[in-house]
């Protein structure tokens, strides 16, 4: 089994539902966000490039992107971060991360973040899932792919509000499973392939 996700970047209207979805489930400490949506377009987020009528803007939805051969795990002294045998997640798992960093320096995704205090968070109780993770202080944080709601057979949230349906979800070694459909016939990009890291996120075009 390896697990995968498919975003569908014309469906995709930069709503940063996905980002706000996954920061609630996971109850991620402020500052802290897991899912990130980029735009293609104007210097500042959600604006256009160019002047009227002939502007173009597009999103680009970001996270770590589960890789096959990841960077990450090569660069953490301590074991630190890890990619799983059974369905090819990268985790991090906080009781052994030092705050060395190296494993963000490596990452050319620019997709972890690091508690440089001990977690703050806006309201004073815990919120989204009963068995989200308890952040630490010094440590790095990354995208599981809601490991604990897969443990229930459950998608990721990211997945379960997004209202243009642009992202598909699976194990991308099962042809029938609903990601695997997705990509199947469609144009597709790895974001930095080129690097050697064979991401397991495919944006579709």
């Amino acid at each position: 089994m390896r697990y995968g996700m498919a975003i569908d970047l014309e469906n995709c209207m930069g709503c940063h539902t996905c980002s706000v979805a996954c920061k609630q489930a996971n109850n991620l400490p402020n500052k802290i966000w897991w899912n990130k949506v980029m735009t293609i377009g104007g210097e500042s987020m959600d604006t256009a490039s160019g002047t009227y009528p002939n502007n173009k803007m597009q999103h680009l939805p970001m996270n770590c992107q589960h890789c096959e051969n990841p960077p990450c795990t090569k660069a953490c002294p301590v074991g630190a971060t890890y990619k799983r045998e059974e369905d090819g997640i990268v985790i991090q798992d906080y009781d052994k991360c030092i705050g060395c960093r190296m494993c963000m320096v490596a990452c050319p995704y620019n997709a972890r973040s690091f508690n440089w205090n001990k977690p703050e968070y806006y309201v004073d109780h815990a919120v989204g899932d009963i068995d989200a993770p308890v952040h630490q202080y010094n440590v790095v944080e990354k995208c599981t792919f809601c490991v604990n709601r897969i443990a229930r057979n459950e998608k990721p949230a990211c997945m379960e509000l997004c209202p243009g349906r642009a992202r598909y979800w699976g194990d991308l070694d099962d042809p029938n499973s609903e990601v695997s459909r997705a990509i199947k016939g469609r144009n597709y990009v790895k974001m930095l392939e080129e690097k050697g890291t064979k991401p397991s996120i495919f944006y579709l075009t």
